[in-house]
């Protein structure tokens, strides 16, 4: 009796924290923006029981399986450009399929020394998702280290231009002079603008290869620039020196909490190390928890309460910059 009120305390208190982790943030923001709504009816003097709703919301039919499907299906094509962002040759459909058949064959081949399911499916997606967790972390340095470069390639498009050159030269200096990964994607925009593609259409294929947002106000400049002839050196300027001091923020940010992220890792790594220790010491303790009915819904309960205590702590302890 004892351990079912614990094991009912212990769940009410981490559904408890999920729900103030994940959802209460969610309905913050939901309320913000009702409120604003609210504003907007009012100052056009409209009243809020007969205004139109401003939210756009979708409604499911019969057949929205077969379009979830659809939509899925468009995970092929965001994960091509992830690929594509970290400049890697890799296809999708190839690095779908050699995930999925790892996934198959990890299953297949654990089950004959892990015979709880949970464990099986938890141990198979983990080393079918490092291909992708490859393709991911590659992609995460190269889009920082592009961001540490940007403010430096606006400064020499910035120089370029008060030496009375053209957008074309100026996107050519940066090709030039720039280190890598930023003279790999200006170099592709010249190279596009050479074979005749128009400037537009040029930048917004580099807004798509490197989706940074501090490279998209970049782009927006150069386009407002091109089409009304204003002078845009001096919004550079300042979007440069806006850029370097973001990314100060962000290592202070980072370097502040640093504390706090490491000891969120060593709460989520205890359970496993511990399990491990056990597994050398004490092994007929874990013994039980996989050939024992009762341990087999004990350890399943376990691993997804370590999941979900994860995802907490990883809520909490990673502040957006």
């Amino acid at each position: 009796m004892f351990l079912v009120i614990a094991f009912l305390i212990f769940s009410c208190a981490l559904f408890a924290a999920a729900y103030h982790a994940f959802i209460v943030p969610q309905e913050a923001e939901n309320q913000v923006l009702v409120g604003r709504l609210r504003e907007l009816r009012a100052r056009s003097g409209q009243r809020t029981r007969s205004a139109p709703d401003l939210i756009r919301r979708e409604e499911r039919g019969t057949l929205a399986a077969l379009g979830d499907f659809i939509e899925w299906i468009g995970l092929i094509r965001r994960l091509q450009d992830m690929i594509d962002q970290a400049n890697m040759r890799y296809r999708a459909p190839e690095v779908a399929s050699f995930s999925l058949l790892l996934f198959l064959g990890v299953y297949f081949v654990s089950g004959l020394f892990i015979p709880v399911l949970l464990v099986k499916l938890a141990v198979a997606f983990v080393i079918a998702a490092t291909p992708i967790v490859v393709i991911l972390t590659k992609r995460k340095k190269r889009l920082t280290k592009f961001e540490q470069q940007l403010p430096d390639c606006i400064d020499l498009f910035n120089r370029s231009m008060k030496a009375g050159h053209n957008i074309h030269a100026g996107l050519e200096t940066i090709a030039s002079e720039s280190p890598d990964p930023a003279r790999h994607e200006f170099r592709k925009v010249v190279e596009e603008m050479a074979l005749g593609m128009q400037v537009d259409v040029a930048l917004r294929n580099l807004g798509r290869r490197v989706p940074l947002i501090d490279l998209k106000f970049f782009i927006t400049g150069l386009i407002l620039q091109r089409q009304t002839g204003a002078n845009m050196v001096d919004v550079l300027e300042n979007l440069a020196l806006l850029v370097r001091e973001r990314l100060h923020l962000v290592e202070k940010m980072k370097a502040s909490t640093a504390q706090q992220r490491f000891s969120a890792a060593l709460l989520c790594s205890m359970p496993i190390v511990f399990a491990i220790i056990l597994w050398f010491l004490k092994r007929e303790y874990i013994v039980l928890l996989y050939t024992d009915e009762t341990g087999s819904k004990f350890l399943t309960y376990a691993i997804v309460s370590e999941i979900i205590g994860i995802l907490i702590i990883r809520k909490i302890a990673s502040p957006k910059f």
